[in-house]
Order: C-alpha cells, then structure tokens, then sequence
C-alpha cells in the first residue's frame, strides 16, 4: 500500500496543477530566452571592417585599433541579460505563483531557465553571426563583427540567479507550508460539542440565539415535598 503524502508537504499537495502550471513557465521562459537572444544582439559591442585583399586582410572602418576586450564583451553582455532574466524569473516565481510554491515549480524555474539560456544563444548567434568567406574574399565590402558565446559556462547563470532568489525566498519565509494558498476548509465550530436551539452545533458564522446560562434548582429527594 502506498504511503501517504504528509498534507502539510508543499509542493506535493496538488501536484498535477502544480506541473500544469509548471510546464506553462517552462513555455514562457523559452519565449523570453528568445527575447533575450535579441536583446543580446541588440546590446553586444561590434565593429565593422572593410575587406582590402581578396585573402582576407580586413581594416577597421573609421580607423583606429580594435580593442582585445572586444571579443570578450559578448559574454558579459549574454551574462548580464540573462541574469537580469534569471532575476525576473525568480521574483515572479516566488510572488507571483504563490500558490504553486514548492519543489515542482523551483524545478520547472531551473529548467525553464537553462532553455531561455540555450534559445538566447541560439537567437543571437543566428542573428549575428559574422562574414562569409564570399563577403571576405570581395575587397571593399564592408563586414560586421559576429555575437558569439566563447564560454559556455555563461549558460549557468540564467538557471543559477532563478535558482538563488527562490530559496533565498524560502529560507526568509517562517511558514513550514511556504504561505502556499490552501483551499477552503469548513468552517470550525467555535464552540465544539455546544448545541444550538435547533440540535446543531454553534459555529463562528451562527448568532447565539440561546438566553444566558441559569443555575440548577435545588434537587428534591424522592418521597418529598418542596416547600413553597
């Protein structure tokens, strides 16, 4: 026979609305890990240079040096986007979806995150990716630098910051059930076992309708009278 699940466990009770809701953050955050991928775009430093040999010799546009930090400044920009989308995520998780606070849907946050890092790459990747070797072998066309990701580890941080919000959350609430929202309950008499005018029991939602209590009369033993 299987064991019961604890009720006051969160995150276990009700947990099929718990993965429906769960799967639905998983679709959002895959939608705004795209987003993300453009803002990326949008954000990452480039430079253009102007082909000058049909062997690929290339010149900053404008003139000038191109910065070493260049190549490295996609990856703090990717990092710092999803970050701040790791963040979001974890607030909106937490207040937001009060009612599905648990492990199912920390879960859901972790996993939903790392797909946002993955489509954000992708998104950005796709949209900024650099010359073709027809384009460097044309002298005078003018190329753009691409958005690439040089250390994977980037993809960590989205997931990570999601992550750390929600069980810093959890650590600061002093509710053992997270503050989850329970369904309604009957109401509990206020009075147990206190009988009402009509045979039921008192509750906190029925108005004392009886008088105020009396004492008991004297008992008569059998045989006699009571005096007037």
């Amino acid at each position: 026979m299987p064991a019961a699940v604890p009720v006051g466990v969160p995150g276990l009770r009700g947990s099929r609305d718990d993965a429906s809701v769960g799967l639905r953050v998983v679709l959002a955050l895959l939608v705004l890990g795209a987003l993300a991928g453009l803002v990326w775009v949008w954000l990452a430093p480039r430079v253009d240079f102007r082909v000058t040999s049909t062997d690929g010799g290339v010149e900053v546009v404008g003139g000038g040096l191109v910065s070493p930090e260049l190549f490295m400044s996609d990856d703090g920009v990717y990092v710092l986007v999803l970050a701040a989308l790791g963040l979001l995520a974890g607030l909106v998780g937490w207040f937001v979806l009060r009612a599905r606070r648990g492990v199912v849907l920390l879960s859901c946050l972790a996993g939903g995150m790392l797909l946002a890092s993955l489509a954000a790459w992708q998104v950005g990747a796709l949209l900024g990716r650099g010359p073709t070797a027809d384009q460097l072998a044309t002298v005078g066309t003018v190329v753009t630098t691409a958005v690439d990701l040089n250390a994977l580890a980037a993809l960590a941080v989205g997931p990570f910051t999601a992550v750390v919000v929600y069980l810093v959350a959890t650590v600061l609430t002093s509710r053992d059930d997270l503050g989850r929202a329970d369904p309604a309950d009957p109401a509990a008499p206020s009075y147990p076992g206190a009988a009402s005018s009509s045979g039921g029991h008192v509750t906190g939602d029925q108005p004392w309708t009886g008088g105020p209590p009396t004492a008991p009369g004297p008992i008569t033993p059998p045989g006699t009278t009571q005096p007037r």
